[in-house]
C-alpha cells in the first residue's frame, strides 16, 4: 500500500470558472493526481492508463487536504481511495495500464 497527500490551495486557476459561487475540483484532476501516484508507484512514467472504475462521493472545494490509498491489484493496476482530512471518502476506483 502507498499513501500521497495532495492539498489544494484555495488559489488554484482550476477553481476559476468551475462552478462560480461553489468552486470545486473536476474529477479528471482527481483521475489525473491517482494516476500520476499510481505511476510512481508502478516506477514507470508516461504508461497509459485505462480508468477501470471511478465512483465520486462528496464535491473537494478550495483549500481541502486529501490523502490517497493505492493498493496494488492482481493485473498490475492499482486500487485507489481518496480521503478528505476528516477520513471521508471522496472518491474512489481502480486503474489499470494499458499494454
Amino acid at each position: 500500500m502507498a499513501e500521497f497527500v495532495w492539498r489544494f490551495a484555495a488559489d488554484e486557476p482550476v477553481f476559476a470558472g468551475h462552478f462560480p459561487g461553489r468552486p470545486i475540483v473536476p474529477g479528471v484532476l482527481l483521475l489525473d493526481r491517482a494516476i500520476r501516484f499510481a505511476e510512481q508507484c508502478h516506477g514507470a512514467a508516461g504508461l497509459r492508463w485505462q480508468i477501470a472504475q471511478a465512483k465520486f462521493f462528496r464535491p473537494v472545494g478550495p483549500g481541502y487536504t486529501l490523502h490517497y490509498h493505492l493498493v496494488a491489484t492482481p493485473a498490475a493496476g492499482w486500487a485507489f481511495s481518496i480521503l478528505d482530512d476528516d477520513g471521508v471518502e471522496v472518491a474512489s476506483g481502480r486503474l489499470q495500464p494499458v499494454p
